[in-house]
């Protein structure tokens, strides 16, 4: 091969390369009704399923007994194919508001009424503008979802807050009658207050300013509030933890160091009991329960 055929052939090979970067990545087919749990891939666009979950039994759930009745009853009736309401749970950091909304979700599909399982989609923060592109591909599938965002703000300049009041309930078409969701935050309105500010003293019309952001939390029907928790009920989620995971031993040691680990901390929360559990677990050279 001469010199001229062998550049002309290199050049060909990197010709191809490039045409082959530009095509569309090939998106992965979703068996949908391969798995109950999917977290979204925004790009290329499709559904991964999640085989094992990272949740707790909604038992150890403690110090938020109306909340979760409020959400479990929710969920339920969006099973049920009856009417029921976005919801947005925010509070305190630590408190179980994500655990609750995953441990939703197992109890309705474990009680076995449904013939179809209700599906559970976690959707990340930066992926919030996709949400119209998630919605119109499962609006067509014959199951019912919970979109799910874990730890929902926005930050100054953000306007992707927009597309999430349309999903919501905006647009022409919509929110599918088959999606609901949910979202947690330590902000009860998902917006900084000096944001919101800020819009008042700029705008022509302050109020309205004020308004077009604070709407977006009204897109949720459902507000359900977490507040930091008593000793007592701090100690009553160790105690729990403690039963469920089979650690037998003097209660008065284990509200103890429980008390101990919490002042260490400086707070008492779940998140911190369950801590507290695992570096027990940790001490007892004993495995802790899937």
């Amino acid at each position: 091969m001469d010199k001229t055929s062998e550049a002309l052939n290199q050049k060909l090979d990197l010709l191809i390369a490039a045409i082959a970067r530009l095509a569309p990545p090939v998106v992965p087919e979703t068996d949908i009704g391969g798995a109950d749990c999917f977290v979204w891939a925004a790009d290329p666009g499709f559904l991964e399923p999640i085989q094992r979950v990272n949740r707790v039994d909604i038992g150890l759930i403690k110090g938020v007994d109306r909340v979760r009745d409020i959400l479990v009853d929710n969920t339920e009736r969006f099973a049920a194919g009856l009417p029921a309401n976005n919801v947005l749970l925010w509070g305190a950091r630590g408190m179980g508001k994500s655990s609750l909304v995953k441990a939703a979700h197992a109890t309705i599909n474990a009680s076995g009424k449904y013939v179809t399982p209700l599906k559970l989609i976690e959707i990340h923060r930066e992926d919030i503008d996709t949400l119209p592109k998630l919605m119109n591909l499962l609006k067509a599938a014959p199951y019912r979802f919970i979109l799910f965002c874990d730890d929902l703000s926005f930050d100054h300049d953000d306007t992707s807050y927009k597309s999430l009041k349309a999903a919501l309930e905006g647009g022409v078409e919509g929110r599918p009658g088959n999606v609901i969701f949910y979202a947690t935050s330590n902000r009860r309105h998902l917006l900084p207050r000096d944001m919101i500010d800020n819009e008042r003293s700029t705008a022509i019309n302050p109020s309205e300013a004020v308004e077009e952001k604070v709407s977006l939390s009204d897109r949720f029907g459902l507000w359900l509030g977490f507040h930091k928790c008593s000793q007592d009920e701090y100690l009553e989620m160790v105690s729990g933890y403690a039963s469920y995971h089979g650690f037998d031993g003097d209660a008065e040691v284990l509200r103890a160091e429980a008390l101990e680990w919490a002042t260490t901390r400086g707070s008492r929360s779940g998140r911190v009991a369950w801590q507290f559990i695992q570096d027990l677990a940790g001490r007892l050279g004993k495995p802790l329960k899937d």
